[in-house]
C-alpha cells in the first residue's frame, strides 16, 4: 500500500512541476499581452478610428481570456497541492 501512495506522489509531483512551469509561462504571456492592449488603449484613444477601437477590444478579449486560464490553472494547482497533501497524510499514518 505504501508503495502505492508512493507512486501516486511521485506523479503528483511531476503533475505540480509541469502545471507550475505552465503558470509561469502564462504570467509571461499575459503580462505581453496585457502591454500590448494598454498600447492599443492609448492608440484608440488618440486616433479614434473604429479600426484602433476594434484593435483595443480585441486586445482587452485576450488579456481577459489570459485571465480566465490563470484562475482555471491556478485552481488545478491548488487542487493537485491539496491532493499530494492528503497522500502525504495517508504515508505519514501508515509509516
Amino acid at each position: 500500500m505504501v508503495w502505492l501512495v508512493e507512486r501516486r506522489l511521485t506523479d503528483l509531483s511531476a503533475r505540480l512541476r509541469s502545471a507550475r512551469t505552465e503558470l509561469k509561462v502564462l504570467d509571461e504571456q499575459r503580462a505581453f499581452v496585457s502591454d500590448e492592449a494598454d498600447d492599443l488603449r492609448i492608440r484608440a484613444l488618440v486616433s479614434e478610428t473604429p479600426q484602433s477601437s476594434s484593435e483595443h477590444t480585441m486586445g482587452q478579449r485576450h488579456v481577459h481570456a489570459l485571465d480566465r486560464a490563470r484562475a482555471d490553472l491556478t485552481r488545478r494547482i491548488e487542487e493537485l497541492e491539496r491532493r499530494q497533501n492528503e497522500l502525504l497524510d495517508r504515508l505519514s499514518a501508515s509509516g
